[in-house]
């Protein structure tokens, strides 16, 4: 176990290293640079240039920007001044994260028990209520659920806070907006996945032995169905906790996604590379954790790396 995982540690690396790379280039080939500004004259222009070391040649560029990375310096925003990249991510991500992980942490509770749900019941009014609540789910963007939940429960009900980030009550809106692609996302695979299993030899077997209806659901069936949510669970969970802009844009959320974008409008050299690298590191690491957890949850694929 040890070397797979000091193996995996080593593509992640590389793999973070390629990432990087792709991105510094494909910023520079953006047309115009961070200080393009009718404004500006060009004698200010080439002072800013000098300062960032923009009039360098590229490789040297990437080299320093690498050996500042290593250092864990993400750099200062080239339009924000005296703004450096990691106090932004400090001060934005802890709201990214705690909308993210309570969305998570939602749509894994729902959406496992309506998939669950959906293939016990299979053609019953339980399974297309279920399959309903799955395609709005898929179907409807986050901007049109984020607006109709502020009009309801917000401008008409006046049940719940329209926006901003204070207390519980102002969580529940965007909490809702964000889970529900996801919500519906894992219960169609989880349904999907139990339909597969409910007919296999091991599932009728545990049946003859007189185990109850829910020791067969919950150590035979749901064990080895949620392998897929599992997969799933990986990049959605780096995505979300990471940042999602249209929602914390309704719900004036002030966390790293207004951020990302901002950076991308503004040609944010810095800005941009930091947010993608951070995101990528998050991202390698939970499919890291993800594939961890397959050994636990699957004992076959343990042996098969064993056998390796």
């Amino acid at each position: 176990m040890l070397r797979y995982i000091v193996n995996r540690f080593i593509v992640s690396v590389f793999t973070l290293l390629i990432l990087v790379t792709l991105v510094f280039l494909l910023v520079r080939l953006l047309p115009g640079d961070p200080f393009t500004s009718e404004k500006m004259t060009p004698e200010v222009r080439n002072n800013m240039m000098n300062y960032y070391g923009l009039d360098k040649p590229l490789h040297i560029q990437y080299l320093r920007y690498l050996g500042n990375l290593a250092r864990g310096d993400l750099g200062t925003s080239m339009k924000y001044a005296n703004r450096r990249i990691n106090d932004i991510i400090a001060q934005a991500f802890p709201y990214s994260a705690d909308l993210g992980i309570r969305s998570i942490l939602l749509a894994v509770a729902i959406g496992l028990i309506l998939g669950i749900a959906a293939a016990l019941n299979r053609g019953k009014a339980w399974d297309y209520l279920c399959m309903i609540i799955a395609i709005i789910g898929v179907s409807v963007p986050d901007f049109v659920v984020g607006y109709l939940l502020q009009f309801v429960f917000g401008i008409k009900l006046h049940l719940l806070p329209v926006a901003q980030w204070k207390s519980f009550r102002h969580t529940i809106l965007p909490v809702f907006a964000l889970s529900l692609y996801t919500l519906a996302l894992i219960s169609r695979i989880m349904r999907s996945s139990m339909l597969e299993v409910v007919s296999q030899d091991y599932v009728k077997t545990a049946k003859s032995k007189g185990l109850s209806p829910f020791q067969v659901v919950m150590r035979h069936q749901v064990r080895n169905a949620i392998l897929p949510v599992v997969t799933l669970l990986g990049p959605i969970t780096a995505s979300v906790l990471t940042g999602t802009f249209v929602v914390e844009l309704i719900f004036a959320v002030p966390g790293m996604g207004k951020w990302y974008v901002l950076g991308i409008q503004n040609l944010d050299y810095s800005m941009i590379l930091g947010m993608t690298v951070f995101y990528g590191i998050f991202l390698i690491f939970a499919n890291f954790i993800v594939d961890v957890l397959y050994g636990f949850i699957d004992p076959r694929i343990k042996v098969v790396r064993e056998g390796r």
